[in-house]
């Protein structure tokens, strides 16, 4: 149910996208991203880390994209949350006892207190290098591609990005607990 939610402004930006341009679907993924924290106001009591920045990079650049009409803003948002999600893995080892990796994962995986810290310093860095690596493709493609191209793109390869890396995280995980745990 929660993806349902967490994917709703994203549909709410194609389906506008597609019946009235980029500055409608921009407005609309906006009001989207407004609509989603009050959600979660609703349902969890609390706004998750991840959601508000997201919200606050997507009304900031946003706005700019509106007022400036000029869409390269809200071109950069992917960019600018990948590549802030990479800065906070990276200096969170530092920050922090566990490594965001670990922070975000270990609820979700079985057995993962029998995971050693350098493997999930490991994973850490994996996100370093995926969130960065993504956040570079996307200036690339928002600069070297169609606006429909690169909406697409926002839509359909960054969300099948994560969902290929989720899973292939949760299976390098599930591979070094079960060696750990036997």
């Amino acid at each position: 149910m929660q993806a349902l939610f967490d994917l709703a402004p994203l549909a709410a930006f194609l389906v506008a996208y597609y019946l009235r341009g980029i500055y409608v679907a921009t407005a609309v993924l906006m009001v989207a991203m407004v609509a989603l924290l009050l959600v979660d106001l609703l349902r969890v009591k609390r706004i998750p880390p991840m959601h508000l920045l997201s919200a606050l990079l997507v009304l900031a650049l946003g706005s700019a994209t509106l007022i400036l009409r000029d869409p390269r803003f809200l071109k950069w948002k992917p960019t600018v949350f990948l590549w802030l999600v990479a800065l906070a893995s990276l200096l969170s080892p530092w920050v922090s006892r566990a490594p965001l990796a670990q922070r975000l994962l270990a609820p979700m995986v079985s057995g993962s207190e029998t995971v050693p810290r350098r493997t999930w310093l490991k994973l850490n860095l994996l996100w370093v290098g995926f969130y960065a690596s993504l956040g570079a493709l996307n200036l690339w493609v928002a600069d070297n591609a169609s606006e429909r191209t690169w909406v697409h793109f926002k839509v359909f390869g960054l969300s099948a990005a994560f969902v290929v890396f989720a899973i292939a995280q949760a299976l390098w995980l599930a591979a070094h607990t079960d060696t750990v745990a036997a």
